[in-house]
């Protein structure tokens, strides 16, 4: 069993270092991620930049995402620090989204297995569901009923409902304040937005990121071609004037 455990954690590692490199050299736009403590590989903390011409532009989420020693074999789970109001997002910052699901057949969850977690996806696969998710809430089985209520008014009346609008905008508002304290620029126009945002490089010394799990082919230079920003103007989560 111990020595099971220990293959467990040496896979889990080496899978999350791959992860973090990738992430580091092709960062996801919109996102920053960060050890919490370079000596844990299982907790990451993530910088979540509101996309422009949605309700969220502007704003600066902070997030965590602890992975199980069995990654990627079991899904991590991702929690907003800060505060959210959101239809798939629970009072304590938990996300509620199908691809961090175990893979179970349940089907009275309304998900195919399909849907749910399995061992092909990765970090960049659930930062690019959460953003999505952020700007297209799944209302069918909300994980804030309030907020999901308040979302379909705002849908339905086609933006003249404003109260899901205004409270998103005045938690928008309240994270500018810690933007600031962490030195960050947020990005406001779609151009910044699409700047990937590179992590900044471990410290010399360290070899927790680079190390043999790396064939020297591995750390060539990439290409820097100029890639189209995943997101456009016409968002369905864009607000209504």
């Amino acid at each position: 069993m111990a020595h099971q455990s220990s293959a467990q954690v040496a896979s889990s590692q080496k899978a999350l270092m791959l992860e973090m490199k990738s992430l580091q050299e092709e960062p996801v736009e919109g996102f920053k991620i960060t050890l919490v403590d370079e000596a844990d590989l299982y907790n990451w903390e993530v910088a979540i930049f509101g996309p422009p011409n949605t309700h969220y532009e502007g704003g600066y989420f902070k997030a965590r995402i602890k992975f199980p020693i069995d990654y990627p074999y079991s899904p991590p789970t991702f929690r907003f620090l800060t505060k959210m109001w959101h239809p798939n997002i629970y009072e304590n910052g938990d996300v509620c989204i199908s691809i961090l699901h175990p893979p179970v057949d349940d089907p009275q969850s309304g998900e195919l297995p399909s849907e749910r977690w399995n061992p092909t996806q990765n970090v960049r696969t659930i930062l690019l569901s959460v953003i999505s998710l952020l700007n297209e809430p799944n209302t069918f089985s909300p994980a804030n009923v309030d907020a999901s209520v308040m979302y379909r008014k705002w849908r339905d009346s086609k933006g003249k409902d404003r109260e899901y609008a205004e409270i998103i905008r005045k938690q928008v508002l309240a994270t500018k304040a810690e933007a600031e304290r962490d030195g960050v620029k947020v990005p406001t126009t779609l151009a910044e937005y699409c700047v990937r945002t590179r992590a900044p490089a471990p410290d010399e010394g360290s070899d927790l990121l680079y190390d043999d799990y790396y064939d020297d082919e591995d750390l060539e230079d990439e290409d820097d071609d100029d890639e189209d920003c995943c997101y456009d103007e016409d968002d369905s989560g864009n607000e209504e004037s």
